[in-house]
């Protein structure tokens, strides 16, 4: 036993003393200090009478609850991780628990060898190992190994999955600026980011089950990523997994590994998934399209923290935080039967909604420059291009079905097409029947920055009367606008377009759309 180890201790708080004799010897076996309490009252004189590495907490306690204990520590700004034991069936209490600030939850009759899991990965070291059969042939503290050759994480299968420890842990040593790196990596400062970015702080801190919700391309994976290195888990791996894209038949082999000799094919023994997570976080991407057996076989694996490789005896524990994300409404998945509801309520303890592009339009310039930079970095582009107001200001005024990734790829085609510093909007390639002119652009329009009339020509009060139909005042601001450039500019549609930093094309559609002719002479050149 170190002095790290020497120096981590715990509280243990429950009010049935064979419990608590039974939790004692388990953790003072491990090398822990270790004080007790059996009231809540008890708990909090000794939680004030000093600091503690962490705090483990039954329930259902005489005077109270467990979560009067977790309250308490969250006004007081301590810093202690807690785990609470929670009566089995009682997915409610242990989903309030995480949701206060619990880093994990246990169910009784409580697993020991799950309870010195958690309680390690909570203070960031691996829990001794015990010779047995079992533990012979699937030691817990070993390297997760290589994931399966054909297995489609998308980053660090290989990496080893050390858990965090105090000699490996910058960013335990500074979790602030671990949180501000991790939060700084996602684009956009719109009122809905700020609330992703702020229940990402709040749920980086646990061990608790995270669904990311939102349409295909809007950067759940991103977020995802985001949890993990803000949390502790951060030095360990992040295993990224495709559900949707993994043969059905090959989905036990790939998630738990398989031993050789398993099947035709099996030519060595290999890792799956969760061991190469072991340490880290599990990621499992598009997680609505897994087929109903192996959803059996996921919840298996969670509530239990083991697998059992293809062809092997014995289960090999593993201790990984699972991230999930779907596109789908996995509560109408459950109710029409093609998800299993044990599962959703087990991934579903906390819900993060990543908006669609369309809901964060303000956020379109930041998210253009970041994406324009890393693209122009991989084509060795420098300095990288910007956009011109204009062309931002046709973005603004696209829907995005495909999100984040289909502005990505709209501007990988840009930069390709623009070969100068800065790309246009004809660089773009939107033909006008995807822009939505009937709304102004909030983002560099050059309609949107010129002054509504109003009565009296002044700048308006709040006497003065509102338009009775909104469109149609906009349309005749509009049309005034587009009259007044195109006399300015003898009706030449091309500089008139180009003085309100519209293409020919756009100014075309305006003109047709508000009824506006040409006038005697008018031209495009």
């Amino acid at each position: 036993m170190n002095a790290t180890q020497a120096n981590q201790s715990l509280l243990v708080i429950d009010d049935e003393p064979d419990l608590l004799t039974l939790y004692e010897l388990t953790l003072l076996r491990e090398g822990y200090e270790l004080e007790t309490a059996g009231t809540v009252e008890a708990a909090l004189e000794r939680l004030q009478a000093r600091e503690f590495s962490a705090v483990i907490t039954d329930m259902k306690l005489p005077d109270g609850s467990g979560l009067d204990v977790l309250n308490w520590l969250e006004r007081a700004g301590r810093v202690e991780k807690t785990l609470v034991i929670t009566a089995f069936g009682s997915p409610e209490n242990a989903v309030e628990a995480l949701k206060a600030g619990a880093y994990d939850y246990l169910t009784k009759p409580v697993d020991l060898r799950q309870f010195r899991m958690v309680v390690a990965s909570a203070l960031g070291r691996s829990p001794r190992v015990e010779p047995s059969p079992a533990s012979a042939s699937s030691p817990v503290a070993s390297t997760a190994s290589t994931a399966p050759a054909a297995a489609p994480a998308a980053r660090a299968a290989s990496k080893p999955a050390l858990a965090p420890s105090a000699a490996s842990a910058p960013a335990e040593a500074s979790p602030d600026a671990a949180l501000a790196a991790a939060l700084n990596r996602l684009a956009g400062d719109s009122s809905a980011m700020r609330q992703v970015r702020s229940l990402i702080g709040k749920v980086a801190r646990s061990m608790a089950p995270v669904l990311l919700q939102g349409e295909s391309g809007t950067g759940k994976e991103l977020v995802a990523h985001a949890v993990h290195d803000a949390g502790a888990r951060a030095a360990g791996p992040f295993i990224a997994v495709n559900c949707g894209a993994i043969p059905e038949q090959l989905l036990e082999a790939e998630f738990f590994g398989y031993r050789k000799g398993a099947f035709t094919g099996a030519n060595e023994d290999r890792d799956g998934f969760f061991k190469a997570a072991h340490g880290g976080t599990l990621f499992l991407d598009e997680i609505g399209d897994l087929p109903l057996a192996m959803q059996s076989k996921l919840l298996r694996a969670i509530q239990e923290r083991s697998v059992r490789p293809v062809g092997a005896v014995a289960e090999s524990p593993v201790n990984v935080r699972i991230l999930s994300a779907t596109h789908k409404d996995l509560g109408a998945e459950v109710a029409a039967g093609r998800f299993r509801q044990d599962l959703f309520y087990r991934l579903n303890v906390i819900q993060i909604r990543v908006p669609p592009l369309r809901e964060r339009i303000e956020d379109l310039a930041a998210i253009s420059e970041r994406v324009l930079a890393r693209i122009a970095h991989d084509a060795g582009v420098s300095p990288p291009p910007r956009l011109t107001g204009a062309a931002l200001a046709q973005l603004s005024r696209y829907a995005f079905p495909g999100n984040v990734r289909e502005l990505e790829n709209l501007l990988h085609r840009a930069l390709a097409l623009s070969g100068g510093e800065a790309i246009d909007a004809e660089d773009l390639g939107l033909p006008d029947a995807a822009l939505d002119d009937s709304q102004f652009a909030t983002l560099d329009d050059p309609l949107a920055s010129l002054p509504m009339p109003v009565a009296g020509g002044g700048r308006g009060s709040e006497s003065e009367e509102l338009p009775q139909d909104l469109a149609l005042y906009l349309d005749e601001v509009e049309r005034n606008i587009l009259v007044r450039a195109l006399e300015r500019h003898r009706y030449n549609r091309t500089a008139a377009g180009a003085a309100l930093g519209l293409s020919l094309r756009q100014i075309r559609y305006r003109m047709a759309r508000l009824g506006i002719t040409a006038g005697e002479g008018g031209s495009d050149s």
